[in-house]
């Protein structure tokens, strides 16, 4: 008889790709935390209703998610495995699997396999899991497991807000459809919203839109937009040279506009008090023929 709802996976030192394994599992309701079993006795395995990163055995259809056999060719961990399984069986929408794919566990299925070598300063989602390891190497089997629960409930955060964001991106869509069908220069906003993923997706690397205007925290962005889906660190026409990098009385004295607050020294962004001198200031960039 298998134990409803429980997850297999093995003792000792944990990994992000087990762990990963785990959180989707439980996040989707298939998996009860409280239900996970660590262990590499395959008896104790065998009552396991998922089993992950352990037992030598590829096959969803009998919910065993492991990796490491002789047997198995492919690129992924046992998180990708559980992903696709999510996507496969329980008809996961593949816009969501891409953008957990995409952003999460494609990077954990190529640490986890070797293919990946960080860059120096560059902490992945796979280091930050390594971390709750206990820094001794002798110990117990009650200091891995305490490690291994809290980073899994880290990865169960980290997941919801994933997921959760997502969500919130997508309730944004026609916002963001109706502000490129408006105009060909600037997408005005009345409130903010994450725009950009959301451009892209609807044509953004053919609309002819150079800016954005919307709120920000202390008053009004006029934003460039990047060139491409792929170049998010350009723009199309960034902010005048001359503007960079000043504040307030400064900036105020160099574009005329007395409602100036900050450029940002890379020009790709520039903040205004209200709507109109973000308008103004739009406007200047325009009849000296920078775009």
């Amino acid at each position: 008889m298998k134990i409803k709802k429980s997850i297999g996976i093995h003792d000792g030192s944990f990994h992000a790709d087990e762990v990963s394994a785990c959180a989707l599992l439980i996040h989707f309701g298939l998996g009860d935390k409280d239900k996970i079993i660590r262990t590499r006795d395959y008896k104790k395995l065998e009552e396991c209703d998922y089993v992950c990163d352990v037992g030598g055995v590829y096959d969803p259809a009998i919910k065993r998610f492991d990796h490491h056999q002789a047997d198995y060719k492919g690129d992924l961990s046992s998180a990708g495995m559980v992903l696709n399984y999510l996507k496969d069986q329980y008809d996961l929408p593949s816009v969501l699997y891409d953008h957990l794919n995409n952003s999460w566990i494609h990077g954990v299925d190529a640490h986890d396999n070797g293919r990946y070598t960080a860059e120096m300063g560059t902490s992945t989602f796979s280091h930050i899991i390594a971390n709750f390891m206990p820094i001794h190497y002798e110990a117990s089997e009650i200091e891995l497991h305490e490690g291994f629960t809290k980073a899994l409930d880290f990865t169960l955060g980290h997941l919801k807000r994933m997921v959760d964001r997502f969500f919130y991106i997508r309730s944004c869509k026609e916002e963001v459809a109706h502000a490129m069908k408006a105009s060909d220069e600037v997408l005005y906003f009345d409130h903010l919203l994450p725009w950009m993923d959301l451009f892209f997706e609807l044509g953004g690397d053919h609309h002819p839109a150079r800016f954005v205007i919307m709120p920000s925290a202390s008053g009004w962005k006029l934003r460039g937009i990047p060139p491409n889906s792929r170049d998010r660190m350009k723009v199309r026409q960034p902010m005048p040279e001359k503007w960079a990098g000043l504040l307030d009385s400064k900036l105020a004295q160099v574009s005329g506009i007395d409602g100036a607050i900050f450029c940002h020294k890379g020009r790709f962004i520039s903040v205004w008090k209200t709507k109109e001198d973000a308008q103004l200031a739009l406007k200047k960039i325009t009849k000296t023929h920078l775009i």
